[in-house]
């Protein structure tokens, strides 16, 4: 009986020790990674890159992940970062990158296709009134409803929470689709504030006519009232919010820092993506006019000129998804002074334009091949430093730096 026990006990112990040592293996192996400094490097290379510019090497450095598809990034005064995500969340990311809990207080959204949450920015009193601006995609009230437009409300900040909810703008009519929302938010000079609103898609007509909002520019004051001063408030059958018509799907806009201008950008349908000098009462021609095609081949409208309506200041044939833009003002990046840094979505790069008064001179394609992702938006942090947003299922946020 002794015997036997034994035997059992040996038979046991030794098949528990090649167990045993595969883990010393692995622990061996573990520690040697640990302690190697070639692949540590490797590692620190996907958090930062070096990156060749024609103007001198930037350095690219990831400073928050664990996101979905962000649409819109703003600032708050004490460097962290409010950001949306088109499912219908919006964030605060702090300085040190650390992704917090969903805000409270967000208004019902229509989160399908490119819709959802989109573009955000600070009232231009927010240092005293805590209001923050926002465009997401209305439902119609009503049981099931598929009809939604966009609507721009806004809101006290209070810690984590959303209070004082208020709509000031809601694009008429709702249409049942889920393209072509717009929309960037943009304060004026003047404290106004532009909209910018795609034409959904399937009612692209609609963007020549002054009876809706589709395919429009539209001008409000902060607390939603239209400026006397629009260019269509006295014209009949004309809703007066109206700035500008003609638009196909405007997904990126700013004020030019020199003339004091708003410029829009919009996606065309199949090359003729657009950079326009946007101005009261213009006409931008979609889809009588345009340097693109339909989806598959085929003419759209009239050719590329019409008398009474206007030539983009830029435009890109083949398309590369035009998004987000700004001008760059800071003083970190002095080589690009006034340079306009446009978000792509289909080409994945950052494109860098230099202008000589209100004509492009220059173009500049980055990041295509270090980051291969869809950039929603490119925004200008306090540090005069250059922010990137990508639109991914598992977005970031990149900082670009001098180097």
């Amino acid at each position: 009986m002794k015997l036997m026990t034994l035997k059992l006990r040996t038979l046991r112990l030794s098949k528990l020790i090649p167990k045993a040592l595969k883990l010393s293996t692995l622990s061996l192996a573990l520690c040697l990674i640990a302690s190697s400094p070639a692949i540590y490097a490797e590692t620190a290379s996907a958090e930062t890159i070096s990156v060749k510019t024609e103007t001198g090497n930037i350095q690219v450095k990831t400073i928050a992940q664990g996101l979905e598809n962000v649409w819109g990034m703003a600032f708050l005064p004490d460097g962290s970062m409010l950001v949306t995500e088109r499912a219908g969340r919006m964030r605060i990311v702090s300085t040190a990158g650390k992704v917090g809990e969903p805000l409270t207080g967000l208004p019902p959204m229509y989160a399908k296709g490119q819709g959802g949450l989109l573009d955000v920015v600070l009232a231009p009193d927010f240092a005293s009134s805590k209001k923050i601006y926002f465009s997401y995609s209305e439902p119609a009230e009503g049981d099931a409803s598929e009809l939604n437009s966009t609507a721009v409300s806004f809101a006290t900040l209070n810690g984590n929470k959303l209070e004082n909810l208020t709509r000031v703008f809601s694009q008429h009519p709702k249409i049942n689709s889920g393209h072509h929302f717009g929309s960037r938010l943009v304060w004026a000079p003047d404290g106004t504030l532009f909209i910018t609103l795609g034409d959904r898609y399937s009612e692209k007509d609609s963007a020549q006519t002054l009876d809706n909002h589709l395919g429009k520019v539209v001008r409000i004051h902060a607390d939603g009232s239209v400026p006397k001063d629009n260019p269509f408030v006295n014209t009949a059958g004309a809703l007066p919010e109206i700035w500008s018509i003609g638009h196909r799907n405007m997904q990126g806009a700013a004020i030019n820092p020199i003339s004091k201008v708003l410029w829009t950008g919009e996606h065309g349908p199949q090359g003729g993506d657009e950079l326009n000098i946007d101005q009261a009462a213009k006409n931008y021609g979609w889809p009588v006019i345009t340097y693109g095609e339909n989806y598959g081949g085929g003419n759209i409208g009239e050719g590329t000129h019409k008398t009474g309506m206007e030539q983009p200041v830029y435009k890109w044939v083949p398309s590369i998804a035009t998004a987000g833009f700004m001008f760059y003002t800071g003083d970190k990046f002095p080589q690009w002074q006034n340079n306009l840094l446009l978000a792509s979505l289909k080409e994945k790069t950052l494109v860098r334009l230099v202008l000589d008064g209100d004509k492009i001179i220059k173009e500049e394609r980055l990041l295509k091949t270090e980051l291969g992702q869809r950039l929603r938006s490119v925004v200008q942090g306090p540090d005069g430093l250059i922010y990137l947003v990508t639109d991914e299922a598992k977005s970031k946020i990149y900082q670009l730096s001098p180097q």
